[in-house]
């Protein structure tokens, strides 16, 4: 017997999650997270007495963003900075409010007060700490505040560019591989990437791409029919920017579906606003292992204590922390920077995991490097570095071909029976592989030891 949906306070049949009846700005819905709490009795002293133990247990708040919702939010305090819903609730998303934080550049300036559709600016104040408010070029802010080549379609470019909509078989389910699939459950980001491979589908309400607990109703009732689906990536949007009991509900249906053995978060949220991560949240988490959760992560930048808390209340909570990055021009295409971004993930208990090349999106031609400029970074940590620092070098094939490894080749070539191997110094070496054909096409290095 299917279990019915929770109750959504007033949210109501058609509307995108988390809309009521309050007005919202134009194009971008407001986070599903922000709907009001249900009435609750009066405290008991036992809750009392937990609540004030949780005080002891606050979120800490760097110099950075003291400094910062001081000068911009005066008024504001300690508990409503770190409040994820008043951060939501005041995240930067138009060209005024851009203009009242940020010294813009006239590029930046006219590509906001142009901009319509879908990937709306949008920034939490926090995310806000860790830019530059005076220099266009800084990394974070590149990634976020748009520009005029936004609006340069570059040939290969493409809304869809991994072809997702065509292996949707519910809307926001996505089955490509054999035993697992990507199910897309919010629209919403906290923050929006200028890179966005789904900029198609977030922050645009009233666009083709709709997201609504009917919807997963769906959704969950195709991967009941399929029993070969053992692994659920749960993406968006962020699903962490879904509230506690919204998200508990989904997992736990996700969990009576007996053949589905692990569940995935992909989210971006402890990197952009830390603060989410609640002992509330990390309580419903727990209840749903073996879970795992990729985190999106960009740059040294982002490293605060902040962001260091968030992760660690993850880690103690058993779930396994995986990292996945995108390769940006002139943002971390250097190794000078990538080794520092992956050894501070290994510190925070965050395995890197993939490193990917930027997809095709259109108006991305800013933002891609070569693919050589990647082969190039793993080169600089392979051997260079732990091997756990390490990620995955991957290109998802344009047209839904799927994550394609690619990595720099340590095969020489052969001499006899020899395989000839090239280690991270450059130098070769011998292997004995006498019933090997791997090498015999390339030619014969000069040396080897």
């Amino acid at each position: 017997m299917t279990a019915q949906p929770i109750a959504m306070g007033s949210q109501k049949q058609g509307r995108p999650e988390g809309e009521t009846n309050k007005a919202v700005r134009p194009q971008e819905e407001e986070p599903p997270s922000t709907l009001p709490p249900p009435p609750h009795a009066a405290p008991t002293a036992a809750a009392i007495a937990l609540a004030s133990t949780r005080k002891v247990n606050r979120f800490p708040v760097s110099r950075e963003a003291r400094e910062f919702y001081r000068r911009f939010y005066p008024g504001s305090t300690p508990d409503e900075w770190n409040d994820w819903r008043w951060q939501s609730r005041h995240r930067i998303r138009t060209l005024a409010e851009l203009e009242r934080i940020f010294v813009l550049s006239e590029d930046e300036r006219s590509a906001a007060a142009s901009h319509k559709g879908s990937l709306p600016v949008g920034i939490t104040p926090y995310y806000a700490t860790r830019m530059s408010l005076t220099d266009p070029m800084e990394p974070l802010r590149r990634t976020h505040v748009m520009v005029g080549a936004e609006n340069i379609r570059l040939p290969g470019e493409d809304d869809d560019p991994l072809g997702e909509d065509h292996d949707t078989k519910v809307p926001g389910l996505v089955h490509r591989y054999p035993d697992r699939v990507l199910f897309l459950t919010t629209g919403f980001c906290s923050t929006y990437c200028r890179y966005c491979t789904r900029s198609r589908v977030v922050g645009n309400p009233g666009g083709e791409y709709q997201f609504s607990t009917g919807q997963w109703e769906k959704a969950l009732a195709y991967l009941e029919q399929h029993t070969e689906v053992r692994d659920v990536l749960l993406s968006g949007g962020d699903p962490l920017s879904i509230g506690d009991e919204k998200l508990d509900w989904l997992l736990t249906r996700l969990r009576r579906i007996k053949h589905i053995e692990f569940l995935r978060i992909g989210t971006k949220i402890p990197s952009v606003l830390p603060m989410r991560i609640t002992r509330d949240l990390v309580r419903v988490l727990k209840k749903h292992h073996p879970l795992w959760m990729s985190i999106h992560v960009t740059h040294p930048s982002e490293f605060s204590p902040e962001m260091s808390e968030g992760l660690s209340r993850l880690a103690d909570a058993g779930i396994p922390l995986g990292s996945q990055t995108v390769l940006l021009k002139d943002i971390n295409d250097d190794i000078a920077i990538m080794r520092p971004l992956m050894q501070g993930l290994l510190k925070r208990r965050v395995k890197p995991y993939y490193l990917y090349q930027c997809d095709p999106i259109k108006g991305s031609g800013h933002f891609r490097t070569s693919v050589d400029k990647g082969l190039e970074i793993i080169a600089g940590l392979r051997g260079h570095t732990t091997g756990y620092a390490c990620p995955m070098f991957v290109v998802d094939a344009p047209g839904g071909g799927g994550k394609i490894l690619l990595a720099p080749d340590a095969v020489a070539g052969r001499d006899g029976d020899d395989l000839l191997l090239r280690n991270f110094e450059g130098r070769i070496y011998r292997y004995p592989d006498p019933e090997g054909s791997l090498g015999r096409r390339l030619a014969l290095p000069l040396a080897a030891e």
